[in-house]
């Protein structure tokens, strides 16, 4: 394993076909990787996989009604149908098990396991129960995901995560989810990216609802908070044993040139994408300098609300994908200005391992009370394609390689990283990307809904197998 973990970065195109990538990955005898409780695994959500929409009292979410808006999405796809798991669920769970996968990142659709007055709908629980009994049957750790974004739509038509009402009624729901799911369970994380549901959903509507105003941003992002800080208590009420978190994107900023106002402008990048969530909730308080870069947005916070949101984690899941580079915008805040020659991804997102590597490293740095960390996701979408029965995605290999490198510095320079979980088991619905874009290590064909593993899950039985023998 290199040092740099960008070192190999540098040296590959974006059409990687180096087949030498594609041999078992081989850390060195002092790696972390190699610890017999550092937990590897695969991340799916419900909405992008589960499809069956209309089926066994499952109600509208927000993410059916923007889906089904004309161009909201790519090509205009929706999660009606996504890779059927619903029915499929069991050959999935034997699908993830043959590949050695030690643990299992699920997420739970809120609108199929509640009716509009909150009380549960029986086939909808149902339907998790089997999955997760099934799961542990297997000796696979799991770990379930309260909200991956897609709102009951009743809940969105009486004001979204601008009604502080939201934050309650999504504590009636973990009560309910952990009153009935206690003990199949491993690890609850509240909320999935709330700075996506926040800004992208409500800041500038790429996503649902697709409002767009900073004001509705920060507000969102309070009630979003707030309703994880709700949770928290009701999880350890009701299910004691499991392990209770959040899980954040995260974004590294880098600076176009070493000017004090180009420097200034990376860290405020780093203030939006990482300190107005990550503060709140290790630190009590938000990051006056959001304010700065949105004046006049600072949301409406009544007492106590802080104490609640900052509650003691046992976890923080951290997501990265990439970095981006930015100048000043010649005012208070930021630009985008793209690297060239950088290797990307189908996404335009670049390759950059050091990010996850050095952000890991920053947040321990600042945060005393930083809990153990998982990567929750991490990985990349490429335009996959089966050819002769194989799927050869070279780049991702490398991709994985690089980032389990990068984890494996940030534990040596002292993070507390407990697992992995690649982002994504199987292609999904991209969210407004549709269909196109392809972050599975397994294939799915759409239209037949078959499953095909990629070079990329060969690798990584090869080395989940490698790590079991030795561990």
């Amino acid at each position: 394993m290199a040092n740099d973990a960008s070192a190999v970065s540098d040296a590959l195109s974006p059409a990687v076909s180096n087949n030498s990538l594609v041999d078992p990955f081989t850390p060195p005898a002092d790696s972390a990787l190699w610890r017999k409780n550092f937990l590897l695994g695969a991340a799916t959500a419900s909405y992008q996989i589960e499809g069956a929409v209309n089926e066994d009292g499952r109600l509208p979410s927000i993410w059916d009604t923007f889906s089904a808006t004309p161009g909201k999405v790519l090509a205009g796809d929706t999660g009606a149908i996504a890779c059927d798991h619903y029915h499929r669920w069991e050959a999935d769970v034997e699908l993830l098990v043959s590949l050695g996968l030690e643990g299992y990142r699920l997420s739970i659709a809120w609108p199929r396991v509640m009716d509009a007055a909150g009380a549960p709908n029986r086939k909808g629980l149902d339907f998790y129960r089997r999955l997760l009994n099934r799961l542990k049957e297997k000796g696979v750790t799991t770990f379930v995901t309260l909200y991956h974004w897609d709102l009951p739509q009743h809940l969105e038509d009486r004001g979204g995560w601008l009604n502080r009402d939201t934050a309650y009624r999504f504590a009636d729901y973990a009560d309910l989810m952990s009153r009935e799911l206690a003990g199949t369970v491993d690890a609850w994380a509240t909320l999935n990216e709330p700075w996506c549901s926040a800004y992208l959903g409500y800041g500038n509507g790429h996503h649902a609802p697709g409002l767009a105003n900073d004001r509705f941003a920060t507000q969102a992002m309070h009630h979003l908070l707030l309703a994880h800080g709700l949770a928290i208590p009701v999880l350890h009420a009701n299910d004691p044993v499991s392990q209770k978190g959040i899980v954040a994107n995260v974004g590294r900023g880098t600076a176009n040139s070493d000017s004090a106002a180009d420097q200034r402008a990376a860290h405020l990048f780093e203030v939006q994408h990482n300190a107005w969530i990550l503060d709140p909730l290790l630190k009590g308080a938000y990051p006056q300098e959001l304010f700065e870069l949105w004046p006049g947005t600072e949301p409406l916070v009544l007492d106590g609300d802080m104490r609640i949101i900052s509650a003691p984690l046992d976890f923080l899941g951290v997501n990265y994908y990439f970095r981006t580079n930015v100048a000043s915008d010649g005012a208070h805040g930021f630009r985008d200005v793209p690297l060239e020659g950088v290797e990307r991804t189908q996404m335009g997102w670049e390759v950059y391992p050091d990010g996850l590597r050095d952000l890991l490293t920053g947040f321990n740095n600042t945060y005393q009370n930083l809990p153990p960390v998982y990567i929750t996701e991490n990985g990349m979408a490429s335009d996959d394609q089966v050819i002769d029965g194989r799927v050869d995605d070279t780049q991702r290999i490398s991709f994985l390689k690089r980032h389990l490198a990068a984890v494996d510095q940030a534990i040596k320079a002292g993070v507390d990283i407990r697992g992995y979980f690649l982002w994504s088991l199987m292609d999904n619905f991209e969210w407004a990307f549709g269909y196109e874009r392809r972050f599975g290590v397994v294939h799915v064909d759409y239209s037949t809904q078959k499953r095909t593993i990629k070079r990329s899950a060969e690798w990584v039985a090869k080395f989940l197998k490698e790590r079991k023998a030795r561990v």
